[in-house]
């Protein structure tokens, strides 16, 4: 070996486990894995809206179900109060009727001061159930109405048939709701004689 040639460099190796280089897999295109852009926005926005009517259905369903319970609850109010206002009534009723009474007894009889008081009282009572919305229902010589009647008797008269002919005890109305029907008789035809 001579001094004046250059000393060499070492080669790197060609194999083995001292390549530096990285190996890169190549991969042959593919059609289906590429999408339209465009295509792929469609279909999120599609979804989106099939999505956003779902959720408007849902609410909607949700506001009419929250109205109905709101109806609901009022209407059962309004059935606890009254209901509880006629309990009550329906306690004054056969206390007015005896009062109604006695004065019809007491009147036959002529004048007395006693009479004159319960009469005040009775209208007293009066006073309170119109304040209450609480009216008497009128039977005597009207059509029977087994809304607003019972019906006790049957009794022969010249009124014509299914009229109320005698109130043996007066129905109230409580607003636009039945309180007590009005015990009545009521009038059929009369029987023609066998010839």
């Amino acid at each position: 070996m001579s001094t004046d040639e250059p000393p060499q460099q070492p080669t790197p190796p060609t194999g083995g486990s001292g390549d530096d280089s990285i190996p890169v897999e190549v991969v042959p295109p593919d059609d289906t894995a590429e999408k339209d852009p465009l295509a792929e926005l469609e279909g999120k926005v599609a979804a989106l809206e099939k999505e956003k009517k779902e959720n408007w259905d849902r609410y909607l369903r949700a506001a009419a179900d929250l109205e109905n319970m709101r109806k609901r609850q009022k209407r059962e109010i309004e059935d606890a109060k009254f209901d509880a206002k006629n309990k009550i009534l329906k306690e004054m009723l056969p206390v007015v009727d005896n009062l109604e009474r006695a004065i019809e007894h007491a009147s036959q009889a002529g004048t007395n001061p006693i009479v004159e008081g319960v009469q005040l009282v009775l209208r007293q009572f009066t006073t309170a159930f119109e304040r209450l919305e609480v009216t008497a229902i009128d039977a005597l010589s009207q059509p029977f109405d087994p809304n607003l009647h019972e019906a006790i008797s049957q009794q022969e008269s010249d009124q014509p048939p299914g009229t109320v002919v005698q109130v043996l005890q007066r129905g109230y109305r409580s607003q636009d709701r039945l309180l007590r029907p009005a015990l009545v008789v009521v009038a059929k035809a009369t029987a023609k004689p066998a010839e």
